[in-house]
């Protein structure tokens, strides 16, 4: 979900961490992208280790051999610059639908990102380039099926196939060829040189930059789905014995205690924590448990962000130039299989909390669970109410059950057997972007599900958060008296929660 773009500040790589905030802002326009100074004596630096090699007659993977299977082959010195350009060229295999122009700045941020810490050895002329394409908006088209996760080769060879001459590129609403569209943009080609090519295409930027931006939108669907929760547990007047602080502490799960301590705060001041509030000793476990299932995708969120922004500030260059050792050597850097479990974990726990949703969204309609009127609606059976909103939750709930199934390592070994092992990662990551977005959407059924059924309460003192969601939901979403199409409703909504609204209003709650 795409927002428009506009004017903001400077991220200035070189001048400390990458966050994955920054790397949405430049990826929607919102901030622009400068190198710090001491990017550029870093890359002179760890250039002449790459001259000094080269000068040496030194066997090195990728500046004086081919490249996957090729490493036996040893490159005559008149072949060594062409090598590069033709690297480039030979590895943009990719196909199926192009990345978004959010996509495509992310990979070229995240790629930026990765060379500014020196390790590449790179032509420092490259480093410019890439930044002054995200400063004019010079956007190749980049496919998105080719990259198996050990260095995203396919889709960063279709990335800087503009820097050839070569490829197509967006460019003030326009694709262009990729040499008119540099053109265009007043952007000069770089003359390749050893090891400029390999530098570029090593690493892993597709699944980087675009699990930034995937992680963007899951916390936003995570923390409006446990708000979604908390106002179903107003609604359905529940029972809150189970995120007491004491009865937590009897076994202190970290995810669950931070759970409960979220819910706590989003319900202080509810009349549900008075004595005999709740209608029943014990909820159904889609209401008790909403703590500990939503406690765990957050953690395995805040795991998930460890591990990329660890990627996003480091080097996964093979081989890597070590300065202080005036050498270059290969690494396995290179590897996201810490990633791309991470996010199959993240999916994971995210469709269970999914699933608790959506049952919640249906007890909520059961005049049997909740003692309110049948499909929430005043007027009986002559009006269907909500009764068709818990399809749509359960087709999102399938999809998103669907999409969690884990995805697992490469089957097929490519490059003449060399490279028999890929995690997979861009796969893995996208298809938990896809699933942030049907949560979002899950999450804007059941507020609105939610605050039908709390307006229909009547008398209830909601808490801090929950009126809040409340409030947030009525702004946005009338209530349902006649029947009408209900679903451009939950994806306006859901829109709304996409850009940080929700977020907002609840981001002053105590801890």
């Amino acid at each position: 979900m795409e927002r428009a773009q506009g004017t903001a500040s400077v991220v200035t790589l070189g001048a400390g961490p990458l966050s994955l905030d920054q790397v949405h802002a430049v990826a929607h326009g919102q901030a622009r992208v400068a190198l710090a100074p001491s990017v550029g004596a870093r890359l002179q630096t760890a250039r002449r280790v790459v001259e000094g090699s080269l000068a040496r007659g030194e066997a090195v993977y990728g500046l004086t051999t081919g490249l996957g299977a090729a490493v036996d082959t040893r490159l005559a010195e008149d072949q060594i610059a062409a090598f590069q350009q033709r690297a480039v060229r030979a590895r943009a295999v990719g196909v199926g639908a192009a990345l978004s122009q959010a996509e495509v700045r992310a990979l070229l941020l995240a790629r930026l990102a990765g060379l500014a810490q020196g390790a590449s050895g790179i032509s420092p002329v490259f480093a410019e380039t890439i930044a002054a394409m995200l400063d004019a908006g010079v956007h190749p088209v980049v496919r998105r099926i080719g990259s198996l996760g050990e260095a995203d080769l396919s889709s960063l060879a279709q990335l800087f196939l503009p820097l050839t001459g070569e490829g197509e590129a967006e460019y003030r609403g326009r694709i262009l060829p990729g040499a008119e569209a540099m053109r265009a943009a007043g952007i000069a080609l770089p003359d390749f040189g050893p090891k400029d090519g390999l530098a570029l295409l090593n690493a892993n930027a597709e699944s980087t930059g675009l699990a930034a931006l995937a992680l963007h939108e899951m916390r936003l669907a995570l923390e409006a789905l446990t708000a979604a929760g908390a106002l179903s547990l107003e609604a359905y007047r529940a029972n809150l014995s189970p995120i007491a602080a004491d009865l937590v502490a009897l076994r202190p799960v970290p995810s669950q205690v931070a759970g409960s301590a979220r819910l706590r705060a989003l319900l202080a001041g509810s009349d549900l924590f008075e004595a005999g509030a709740a209608r029943r000793v014990q909820d159904p476990l889609s209401f008790r448990c909403l703590a500990p299932v939503n406690g765990a995708a957050l953690a395995a969120l805040a795991a998930a962000r460890d591990l990329v922004e660890i990627e996003l500030n480091g080097a996964g260059d093979s081989p890597a130039v070590l300065v202080g050792d005036d050498t270059l050597r290969s690494t396995v850097n290179f590897d996201t299989t810490a990633l791309a479990l991470a996010f199959e974990g993240l999916g994971l726990a995210s469709a269970h909390a999914a699933t608790i949703s959506a049952f919640r969204v249906v007890k909520l309609m059961s005049p049997v669970s909740s003692d309110l009127p049948r499909f929430l609606t005043r007027h009986g059976g002559s009006h269907a109410g909500f009764a068709t909103a818990q399809k749509t939750a359960a087709a999102l709930e399938a999809e998103i059950r669907h999409l969690a199934l884990p995805l697992g390592s490469m089957t097929l070994p490519v490059a003449d057997g060399v490279e028999d092992y890929a995690p997979m990662t861009p796969r893995i990551v996208e298809k938990t972007g896809a699933i942030a977005g049907h949560l979002l959407r899950l999450a804007a059924i059941e507020l609105v599900v939610a605050a039908e059924a709390v307006d229909l309460r009547g008398s209830v003192r909601l808490g801090a958060g929950t009126a809040r969601a409340q409030d947030f939901v009525r702004r946005h979403v009338a209530r349902l008296d006649d029947d009408r199409p209900m679903g451009r409703e939950f994806e306006a909504l859901a829109v709304q929660l996409a850009a940080g609204e929700l977020a907002a209003e609840l981001a002053g709650l105590p801890a």
